[in-house]
């Protein structure tokens, strides 16, 4: 088996892993999941780009992919890509910090990510995923977990900071962080143009280098 092969198994056999979840109804941290486990993810051991963000909504939960609503109708946006593209898995990873939909709050807004999810899944995801030239961290959950110390104290510094984490990354995968596409923050992005007007161009642009080097030596190759 080759090298290839090889890592195509075993993100096989962890995609198989993650759909089989139970752990937040079996030794859920506080309350149960309030429905069945529907792990919503995308993963390939080709991917280049990968997106993280919090967890799927009931629009995703239902459709059983990520994204499947208007936030990601405005995310594709952002990236700059079709839906086809976006549903790649061959070059794009969609790995939420909670794989299932949380359910609601007593105001109807969805509940944060599970908290079981991310310390029994993440680092052996990113451990596999080998090929990731650049990490688009979408939201503060995902930002505290992939940002840790250099997250600063609230999401609108942290994306305005964003140039920072970009050149940072070294030689390991480019980060880029976003808030969450949803209507809820249309208010955020009308206060702040220069997230259109500086932040997405780069983010196209970083995107599509990537994604046309699909077949190229990639990040530590």
């Amino acid at each position: 088996m080759s090298a290839e092969d090889g890592a195509a198994a075993a993100i096989a056999r962890l995609a198989g892993d993650m759909r089989a979840c139970r752990i937040c109804m079996e030794a859920p941290k506080g309350p149960p999941l309030p429905h069945p486990p529907r792990p919503v993810f995308q993963l390939s051991a080709t991917a280049r780009l990968c997106i993280v963000g919090q967890a799927p909504g009931i629009r995703a939960h239902v459709a059983g992919r990520p994204f499947a609503d208007p936030s990601g109708d405005r995310l594709r946006d952002w990236l700059g890509i079709d839906e086809a593209t976006f549903y790649d898995e061959s070059r794009i990873a969609i790995i939420p910090m909670g794989f299932c939909f949380p359910g609601y709050d007593v105001r109807g807004a969805d509940l944060p990510p599970r908290r079981e999810c991310a310390p029994a899944w993440r680092a052996r995801v990113f451990d596999l995923l080998e090929h990731i030239g650049l990490i688009v961290v979408i939201g503060q959950y995902a930002q505290e977990w992939h940002l840790g110390p250099r997250r600063l104290a609230d999401l609108t510094a942290t994306v305005a900071n964003w140039r920072e984490y970009l050149e940072a990354s070294g030689k390991g995968p480019r980060t880029l962080v976003l808030p969450h596409p949803s209507w809820r923050n249309n208010g955020w992005l009308k206060r702040n143009p220069w997230f259109a007007a500086e932040l997405l161009p780069t983010l196209r642009s970083e995107v599509a280098a990537l994604l046309e080097s699909v077949g190229q030596p990639s990040v530590g190759s």
